[in-house]
């Protein structure tokens, strides 16, 4: 995710503060990875360097100042791009859970219980976001959706790994 584009998104809404933007962030898209204020704060900061934020105003308060934000008309160019391009979709070909089968293979292990652990921990996983998907708002049911399709389509090729492994061994020891 493009934390400068999402905060640019969030000011095209209406000027902020830093706070005010770590707080909406958080709210719509950090679930499960809050921002931390230095890079709210840092993004920020490189933001205003390249022009696509500006500074709306200055509030002095109990403790320091407090610079509320506004997007410029380069950042709204600079969003409108971003969301105008695809995301590259990831087709996985380097896979992790791929190395891990082949080596366990190639070294004598156990590759069928390899398969059977990690079956278990994508159940597991989907169990828990389905969990949260059922009390959830729309945003958050959206986001689980997206992961357990990706889950399922792991499962698939778990099915697929296992229904191939006497195959996949001969061929790799070999």
């Amino acid at each position: 995710m493009s934390i400068s584009h999402t905060l640019l998104g969030l000011l095209e809404t209406g000027p902020r503060h830093g706070y005010d933007l770590k707080r909406t962030f958080d709210e719509k898209f950090g679930h499960d990875r809050p921002l931390h204020y230095g890079q709210v704060y840092s993004t920020m900061s490189r933001l205003l360097k390249n022009g696509l934020v500006e500074v709306d105003g200055i509030e002095a308060g109990g403790g320091p100042e407090r610079k509320r934000y506004a997007i410029t008309d380069a950042g709204i160019t600079d969003v409108e791009g971003w969301l105008a391009t695809p995301e590259k979709p990831e087709p996985y070909l380097q896979s992790t859970l791929y190395t891990k089968l082949v080596l366990a293979l190639l070294t004598g292990r156990d590759g069928q219980g390899l398969l059977d652990t990690q079956r278990s921990e994508h159940l597991r996983l989907m169990r828990e976001l389905t969990r949260r998907k059922t009390m959830g708002d729309l945003a958050d049911q959206l986001i689980c959706d997206h992961a357990l399709f990706h889950l399922e389509a792991d499962l698939r090729w778990l099915e697929t790994a296992a229904a191939r492994l006497d195959k996949l061994a001969k061929e790799v020891r070999a």
